[in-house]
């Protein structure tokens, strides 16, 4: 995932393919390809105005050659408090991907 300001995510095809989910306090909203399931986006919670994106859905670009990306733990960013929080851990099986 990637972020930008709203404005300057322009989707180009497929936006009648998308459909979209929120939950919890309704403050983000999620975006997915209604036909194949792919994530695509996301307006984020926080920073309000901002989108992340899937970078493995922008034409062009091979995510695996981007080298190590941060992995973040979902979980980490709830605002529900469950007692736990479990703490982020590198993907393993995507750096074996990239290494073959």
């Amino acid at each position: 995932m990637a972020s930008v300001p709203i404005g300057d995510l322009v989707i180009i095809r497929g936006a009648d393919k998308l459909a979209s989910y929120q939950w919890n306090t309704r403050t983000a909203k999620h975006f997915f390809c209604s036909t194949c399931g792919i994530y695509t986006h996301h307006h984020q919670r926080r920073p309000p105005g901002m989108v992340g994106f899937n970078v493995a859905c922008i034409e062009g670009v091979d995510p695996h050659s981007l080298g190590e990306i941060p992995i973040s733990n979902g979980s980490e960013q709830s605002v529900v408090s469950d007692g736990v929080t479990p703490k982020s851990e590198p993907n393993k099986s995507l750096e074996q991907t990239r290494e073959g």
